[in-house]
C-alpha cells in the first residue's frame, strides 16, 4: 500500500503520534492511581498491558524502513536507542532509591537484589523465582518491584530486533512485511495459549514471565503491520468511536481482580483498537493530543521508575494518608519531570560518544559499577546508616534438642522432649508453628503434669500427605519420611490419656494464604504416582487423621487441632512489633490491623473453607476437638499484630514464643479441664 502524509496516518518522514503519549499518559495516571489505593481503580494495574501494546506499536513503527547498512549496523544502533533511552534514568533512580531505603530497613536485602536484576533486565524472573505475588501487600514494601514490567520489555527487545531483520522487515525486503506478520502471528497465538495454560497452574509465572507477555507487545506490532498491509482494514478501524473503547478500558478496570485473565486480555485488544482508531477531530483525539496530557506521556518512563519508589518510602515511613497525598503527588511529578529534563532528553537526543561501541561500553561499565555497589552495599550500608533504632531479633530456638532423647532416625526436622517422670504424654506434631509452641508445650507440661514431646517438620503436615513444592523437593520429602517414622512411633507407643495437639500452618498447605505461598508452589502426588489438587490434598489429609485418629482412640487418647491465626504481609513484623517500633513509622498504626472478616467471613473470608472442614472433622470423629486459637489472636473485629504492648507475632505467620506460653498455654489448659481430661 502506499504511504502519505495524511491526518492520523504515518509517513516515513515523521511517525510521530502525540496521541500514543496521551495514551501512555492514561495508563501511567491509572497504575498511579492503583499503587496509591487500589479501591479508587482496582484495575489501574492493567495501565502496564496497555505500556505492552504501545511498546509493540512504537517499536515497529520506529523500526519501519528505517536505513540500515547491515545486519551489524542495524542491531547495534537499535541497543544503542535502547541504552541511551532507558539506563540513564534506571540507574540513577535505582541508586539513589537503594540508600533511601537503607536509611529506613535495616535489613533491606531483599528490595536491593532485586534492584540489582532490574538493572539487568531480569527483576521479572528474580520475583518469580521468589514466588513473588505482585498483587500481595508485600510488594509494596518492595522498592524495585515494580520493574519487573521493565525486565519484561527489556527480554522482549533482546529478541524483537532479530525477528525484525531477518524476516525481512527490517531491512526493506519484498516480502518482509508478510513474513514477520505471519511470524508474530504465529507466535502470539502460541503465547496467549501459555498464557492460559499456565494461569491455570502458576498464575506468578503466568504473569512475570516474557514468553506469556509476548502476545501482548506482539498485539501492538501486527496492528501497525496491518496497517501497512491493508488499508481498508485501517479504514474500518477508524469508524469505531474511540471513545466507547476508552469508556470500555475504564469500565474494565472496576471488574474484580479475580478476572485478571480476562481482564487483561480484554484490555490488550481494546488497546490495540483504541490506537488503530484515534484520528483527528474526535473527543478522544483532542483528550489525548492536549499538551499537558502529552508531556505526562513524555516523561511516564520517569514517572513509572519514581512513583513506586517514592510510595513503597511512604509506606516505610509516614503512610500514605489523604493529608500526605498532594505532597507525594508533587515530589512524584516533580522528580520525574527533573528526571526527563536532565537525564532522558539529553542522553536520548545527545551524542556524547562518538562510536556505539563507546555508548554501549559506557552503558554497561555503569549498570556493572551500580551493581557492584548493590552487591556489597549490603554490608557496608545495611544498618549503618539507618536512622532507627538498632532492631531487636526475634526471640528464636533453632536448634530444638537432638541427641540420646531424639531418634537417630529423625534427621530432618527438630524434636524437642522435657520429661516430668509421668505416665503421660502430651504429643506437639505439625511444621514450623508446632515449633513455635516448645516454651508453650514445656508450661502446659508442668501444669498438666505430663511428659512432653515435640517433633516438627518444616513446611511438613501431620500426619504425612505425600507432597513436595517445586522448589524443594528432597527437603520435604525427607521430611515426610522422618514424620512417616513419628506416625509409626505413635502408634506403637501412644498410651491411655495422652494428648496429641497438632499445630501447623493449615493456610499454607490447604490453601487461603494469599500473600506469598499460591497453590501452584505445591506438587500435589497421590498414591498412584499422579498429580492431585490441592482441595483432594486437604481431602487426604483429613483421611490420614482419621485413621490415626481410631488408632489413638483405641487408647483413649485425644487429639486436639489448633485453628489457623490470621496472617500478615511479610515484612510487616519490620513496622508492626512493638519491639522494633521507628519514630519514622510511627503514623502507620492502621497498616498493623486487618478486619477479621477478611478471614473468616462465611461467604468470602478465605479461612471458610478450612474451618468448615475442620469442624465436621471434629463432630464427625469423638476423639478429635478444635482449639479456636483464632479467638484468642483475634477476639474483636479488628485483629492485630501486638496486643497490651506484647508482640503476638515473630513474623508474618508464627505465634512468638513468649505470647503462646504466656497467653495461650492457660488457655490451652482451661480447654483440656473441659473436655473431661
Amino acid at each position: 500500500m502506499s504511504i502519505d502524509i495524511k491526518e492520523n496516518k504515518l509517513s516515513i518522514k515523521s511517525r510521530y503520534r502525540p496521541e500514543i503519549d496521551g495514551l501512555r499518559a492514561f495508563a501511567v495516571v491509572a497504575v498511579i492511581i492503583n499503587h496509591f489505593n487500589k479501591e479508587i481503580l482496582p484495575g489501574g494495574y492493567l495501565g502496564v498491558d496497555i505500556f505492552f501494546v504501545i511498546s509493540g506499536f512504537v517499536i515497529t513503527s520506529s523500526l519501519y524502513q528505517r536505513p540500515s547498512k547491515n545486519f551489524k549496523d542495524f542491531i547495534s544502533g537499535f541497543y544503542e536507542r535502547r541504552i541511551k533511552r532507558l539506563v540513564p534514568a534506571l540507574s540513577i533512580f535505582v541508586l539513589i532509591t537503594s540508600i533511601l531505603i537503607c536509611l529506613f530497613d535495616a535489613n533491606p536485602g531483599f528490595s536491593l537484589r532485586t534492584g540489582l536484576a532490574s538493572l539487568f533486565g531480569l527483576s521479572n524472573l528474580y520475583l518469580l523465582n521468589e514466588s513473588t505475588n505482585y498483587f500481595a501487600q508485600s510488594t509494596d514494601l518492595n522498592v524495585f518491584a515494580h520493574t519487573w514490567s521493565l525486565g519484561v520489555e527489556e527480554q522482549f527487545y533482546f529478541l524483537f530486533p532479530f525477528l525484525i531483520w531477518f524476516s525481512g522487515f527490517g531491512n526493506n525486503t519484498k516480502n518482509g512485511v508478510r513474513n514477520l506478520f505471519l511470524i508474530l502471528g504465529a507466535l502470539t497465538v502460541a503465547s496467549l495459549i501459555g498464557f492460559l495454560y499456565l494461569y491455570k497452574t502458576n498464575q506468578i509465572a503466568s504473569y512475570f514471565f516474557m514468553p506469556t507477555r509476548f502476545w501482548e507487545m506482539a498485539s501492538g506490532s501486527l496492528i501497525f503491520i496491518l496497517f501497512q498491509k491493508r488499508a481498508s482494514i485501517e479504514k474500518i478501524l477508524e469508524k469505531v468511536p474511540p471513545l466507547l473503547i476508552l469508556i470500555l478500558i475504564i469500565v474494565i478496570m472496576y471488574i474484580p481482580i479475580s478476572f485478571v485473565r480476562e481482564s487483561t486480555i480484554a484490555v490488550v485488544i481494546l488497546s490495540a483498537l483504541l490506537i488503530a482508531s484515534l484520528k483527528r477531530k474526535t473527543i478522544s483525539y483532542a483528550l489525548f493530543t492536549n499538551p499537558r496530557v502529552v508531556y505526562v506521556g513524555l516523561i511516564s518512563y520517569s514517572l513509572y521508575l519514581w512513583h513506586w519508589g517514592i510510595l513503597s518510602i511512604s509506606r516505610w515511613t509516614i503512610g500514605i494518608h489523604w493529608w500526605t497525598i498532594p505532597f507525594q503527588i508533587t515530589l512524584i511529578f516533580g522528580i520525574a519531570a527533573a528526571s526527563y529534563r536532565y537525564l532522558e532528553t539529553p542522553f536520548r537526543r545527545g551524542n556524547f560518544f562518538r562510536k556505539r561501541w563507546h555508548t554501549f561500553t559506557v552503558g554497561i561499565g555503569v549498570l556493572i559499577c551500580i551493581a557492584g555497589g548493590l552487591f556489597t552495599i549490603g554490608e557496608p550500608l545495611k544498618g549503618k546508616i539507618f536512622i532507627g533504632k538498632k532492631i531487636t531479633p526475634f526471640p528464636h530456638n533453632d536448634n530444638l534438642t537432638f541427641g540420646d532423647k531424639c531418634h537417630e532416625q529423625f534427621t530432618q526436622a527438630g524434636c524437642y522432649f522435657f520429661d516430668n517422670k509421668s505416665n503421660k504424654t502430651i504429643w506437639i506434631l505439625g511444621d514450623s508453628h508446632a515449633k513455635a509452641l516448645y516454651l508453650f508445650g514445656e508450661n502446659l507440661a508442668k501444669s498438666l503434669r505430663m511428659n512432653l514431646k515435640l517433633y516438627t517438620g518444616s513446611g511438613t503436615p501431620f500426619p504425612p500427605v505425600g507432597h513436595y513444592r517445586n522448589n524443594n523437593k528432597y527437603k520435604d520429602l525427607q521430611g515426610l519420611s522422618d514424620f512417616e517414622f513419628v506416625e509409626k512411633e505413635l502408634n506403637r507407643k501412644v498410651k491411655v490419656g495422652d494428648i496429641i495437639f497438632i499445630a501447623m500452618r493449615l493456610p499454607y498447605h490447604f490453601g487461603g494464604t494469599y500473600y506469598e505461598f499460591p497453590s501452584s508452589d505445591f506438587k500435589f502426588i497421590n498414591k498412584d504416582g499422579s498429580f492431585g489438587s490441592q482441595e483432594n490434598y486437604f481431602d487426604n489429609w483429613i483421611s490420614s487423621l482419621e485413621n490415626f485418629a481410631n488408632i489413638a482412640n483405641k487408647q483413649n487418647a485425644k487429639i486436639i487441632i489448633q485453628t489457623p491465626t490470621p496472617e500478615w504481609v511479610k515484612e510487616k513484623n519490620k513496622l508492626c512489633s512493638t519491639q522494633n517500633k521507628q519514630w519514622f513509622n510511627s503514623m502507620n498504626a492502621r497498616d498493623c490491623q486487618i478486619k477479621s472478616d477478611f478471614f473468616i467471613n462465611e461467604k468470602t473470608g478465605i479461612y471458610r473453607h478450612l474451618f468448615k472442614k475442620l469442624y465436621k472433622l471434629s463432630i464427625t470423629n469423638q476423639n478429635i476437638y478444635l482449639f479456636d486459637t483464632y479467638k484468642f489472636v483475634c477476639p474483636e473485629s479488628t485483629c492485630s499484630f501486638s496486643k497490651d504492648g506484647k508482640d503476638i507475632y515473630r513474623d508474618d505467620d508464627h505465634i512468638s514464643y513468649e505470647w503462646a506460653r504466656d497467653e495461650l498455654a492457660p488457655e490451652i489448659y482451661k480447654f483440656i479441664k473441659t473436655i473431661n481430661y
